[in-house]
């Protein structure tokens, strides 16, 4: 006989005080926090518990009493079952405040750090069709809305091109309209999925690993240049033909059409190989009077606008007369080591994905800037004592970490 079930709790009326991560708000009750999914502070809720542990609770609001003053209603048609931007229910400004506070607790409450004063957050002038690359995901089962299920009609499950639902790895939003990519992300998507509807293509099977159409990426830049990579499961050279041609006559602005073949287990292309099908293999974006080749597999912060006032900012902060060596670690395609090279004596990226450092020499090159040396390999293993004995003790040092 299996283990009885322990049933949770509903609670009445309880107060939504504070933002916590993953889109997630924070309640008190008896000192024990409660994460609920679907709320803003402010809001007052009946709530069910759906996750019981020692210090805390995870809910979902089941009847609203209050609405919060600073609520708003989203813009997206999407939120709330796709899985991106989980605050467009709250005021940007409101965003920026609690985010704020949230650095502060990380660092002091949790990493037991003494700080001083935290300036406020430099907000993004866009807070809509701002990113630069969007990944989307071809799926033959569709996410039904539950407001689609409680209609109880006869719905059709199959087919989606879109994002992946919250822990819910094998299904997905069918998407029609995103905020966070310019035109023409999402009429090209649109018209990825009406032929591919049209012609009968197979969309991937997630669990059963099958299927033609697997995924779709969008690049665009503020130089309105346009690359478009969609990737496949296997290889039906006639299809793939048919369905970049329809897209590369349908849109004319995309400066860069390539595709990938990708059957393995898993959706990351790092090692898989690009095939061109017209245009260039690569687009430019632009920092002041610098060109950055990007190609498809280059990691650059997915906020232009916004990457150069952190850029900007940075090479303010490092204070370069023109006399240092400078150290950029992550470097990636050596955005920020070009960026600053104009000011330093010398400057050395350290990247650990061989390819990026290709695009970071090249990058120097492009911009006529012969400062900088780049060296790819793991940080741990080549940032030693010889390392720093040959090319020099940094006076600055830049560390830019991310997942890319």
């Amino acid at each position: 006989m299996g283990r009885k079930r322990r049933s949770l709790p509903s609670i009445e009326n309880v107060e939504i005080l504070n933002v916590a991560a993953e889109g997630k708000a924070i309640a008190k009750i008896d000192n024990q926090i409660i994460f609920i999914t679907g709320v803003v502070p402010g809001d007052i809720v009946d709530i069910q518990v759906i996750k019981k542990r020692k210090s805390f609770m995870e809910a979902i609001p089941v009847k609203f009493h209050k609405y919060s003053d600073i609520r708003i209603d989203a813009p997206c048609e999407h939120f709330g079952v796709c899985g991106g931007c989980k605050w467009q229910n709250l005021p940007y400004e409101e965003q920026l405040k609690y985010k704020h506070q949230q650095v502060i607790d990380n660092l002091e409450r949790i990493a037991k750090v003494d700080l001083p004063k935290i300036d406020y957050i430099l907000p993004s002038e866009k807070t809509t069709f701002y990113r630069n690359k969007l990944e989307y995901t071809f799926s033959n089962k569709r996410w039904l809305t539950k407001d689609e299920i409680d209609t109880k009609d006869e719905l059709d499950r199959n087919n989606a091109l879109g994002f992946h639902v919250p822990k819910v790895w094998d299904k997905v939003v069918d998407i029609n309209k995103c905020f966070l990519q310019s035109d023409p992300s999402n009429a090209i998507r649109l018209e990825f999925k009406k032929y591919a509807d049209d012609h009968n293509l197979s969309y991937f099977d997630l669990r059963k690993q099958e299927g033609f159409l697997r995924n779709l990426i969008i690049r665009t830049s503020t130089t309105k240049e346009v690359m478009v990579i969609p990737v496949f499961f296997y290889n039906d050279e006639d299809e793939i033909n048919s369905i970049l041609n329809h897209i590369a006559e349908k849109f004319p602005e995309i400066t860069s059409l390539m595709y990938i073949v990708n059957s393995k287990g898993n959706d990351s292309i790092t090692d898989q190989k690009v095939i061109p099908f017209k245009g260039n293999n690569f687009l430019f974006e632009q920092m002041e009077d610098l060109k950055f080749k990007i190609g498809p597999k280059s990691f650059y912060q997915t906020n232009s606008e916004q990457a150069y006032r952190l850029y900007s900012i940075t090479r303010e902060f490092a204070n370069l007369t023109g006399d240092e060596v400078v150290y950029d670690l992550y470097t990636g395609i050596g955005t920020i080591a070009n960026f600053v090279a104009k000011k330093a004596k010398k400057v050395i990226g350290i990247e650990y994905v061989p390819e990026a450092i290709e695009d970071a020499k090249v990058n120097s090159e492009i911009n006529n800037i012969t400062n900088t040396d780049f060296f790819a390999g793991d940080m741990k293993d080549l940032l030693n004592s010889s390392f720093v004995e040959t090319h020099c003790k940094p006076d600055v040092i830049i560390t830019d970490p991310r997942i890319s």
